[in-house]
């Protein structure tokens, strides 16, 4: 036992804990800012530093919205109703009043001169009087002119004809769905056709018109033309007229006009 010798023990150095507290404080400065990183990233995807941004969605496509502008009209406009020049209107037939003559029987007592016999012969007077005729309305009339085709088709010329115009009610206004009907024959043909008044409004509301070829053609009270209400009850007879071969009277207006 005296050969044992104690030696003393190592002292073991003891680390300063100042380095782990720094670790400590770095790692949980970079934990802070990661998540703030991801916050912000979460927060706008297209960031310039986010490495997945999002794909570009395409700008919609806007076009201009449209806006009606009224236009104002002149302080004096004044709606007027532009009338073409007529011819003077054929007037309905007019009755002249005749004279009526009746009879009545009278008995007159005559004397014979042979044996005094009373005779009782009846005779006959004439009286006069006057006998009225009611003329019965005319449900419509038509007056005709002839111009140029030029006026409704300015380039024409020479190369058309054909039939056109309106109906009118009796205080001038346009009548619509008024069946006209055309008939006759012209240069050989027979033609027979109908139309709805408004449906070619070159001649007004209520115009109609009736092409018949590409020239001129002269007709002497070969074709007619007739006028039915909306309901098909007849306006007028079939009224004839003259067609000619002048280039300025190749078309034919007529315009009806009903009385009531």
């Amino acid at each position: 036992m005296d050969d044992f010798e104690l030696k003393p023990e190592p002292t073991v150095k003891k680390r300063s804990p100042l380095i782990w507290n720094l670790l400590t404080i770095l790692t949980l400065l970079g934990a802070c800012g990661l998540a703030y990183y991801f916050y912000i990233i979460y927060s706008n995807p297209n960031l310039p530093y986010n490495p997945f941004p999002p794909a570009v969605i395409p700008t919609r496509f806007q076009t201009i919205t449209p806006t009606s502008t009224f236009l104002p009209l002149p302080p004096t406009w004044t709606p007027t109703q532009t009338r073409h020049p007529y011819s003077t209107r054929t007037k309905a037939p007019t009755w002249t009043p005749i004279t009526e003559r009746t009879s009545t029987n009278t008995e007159v007592p005559t004397v014979s001169p042979a044996d005094g016999t009373l005779t009782v012969s009846p005779t006959t007077t004439l009286l006069e009087g006057t006998l009225t005729i009611t003329p019965t309305p005319v449900p419509a009339m038509a007056e005709f002119t002839y111009q140029a085709s030029t006026t409704k088709h300015a380039d024409s010329g020479c190369a058309w004809m054909g039939v056109g115009g309106e109906v009118l009610s009796a205080d001038g206004k346009p009548l619509q769905f008024q069946t006209v009907q055309l008939g006759g024959t012209l240069d050989g043909k027979s033609i027979n056709r109908m139309m709805y008044s408004g449906n070619v409004p070159a001649y007004g509301i209520s115009g109609f018109e009736f092409l018949l070829g590409d020239h001129p053609i002269a007709s002497t009270q070969e074709l007619w033309i007739q006028l039915f209400d909306n309901t098909g009850k007849q306006m007028t007879e079939k009224i004839f007229f003259d067609t000619y071969t002048d280039c300025n009277r190749n078309l034919v207006m007529v315009v009806f006009t009903k009385a009531q």
